[in-house]
């Protein structure tokens, strides 16, 4: 059973940083992309970042590229999102996301930033 458990979020203030957690069992961790998506109330999911197997090799999101960082750790079965200088616009349920032969999602987070 493929499990996707996110950890992490919680209320920050503007200008402030968090680092995400998804910690995953139940499927070869070390060969499945994972990603990030987030979604605001009343907006669509978007996507924010992933990172590849192999190289590490991480993509981003505009809105992320200069903010956010994305990384793993095999050998912990763990995908990071380290998030800086958040606006209140980041505010979101922030979604795991792995790639393994299906799609599989986390139950999500809430991440708040106040103005």
């Amino acid at each position: 059973q493929v499990t996707l458990v996110e950890s992490g979020g919680g209320l920050v203030q503007n200008g402030g940083s968090l680092t995400l957690s998804c910690v995953a069992s139940g499927f070869r961790f070390d060969r499945s992309l994972m990603s990030w998506y987030r979604q605001a109330p009343g907006e669509e999911r978007e996507f924010v970042a992933e990172i590849t197997t192999g190289f590490n090799s991480a993509r981003y999101s505009r809105f992320a590229e200069d903010r956010f960082t994305i990384s793993r750790s095999n050998l912990k079965k763990t995908v990071y999102l380290q998030m800086n200088n958040l606006t209140p616009e980041d505010s979101a349920v922030y979604y795991c996301r792995a790639w393994a032969g299906g799609t599989y999602w986390g139950q999500g987070i809430q991440v708040t930033v106040s103005s």
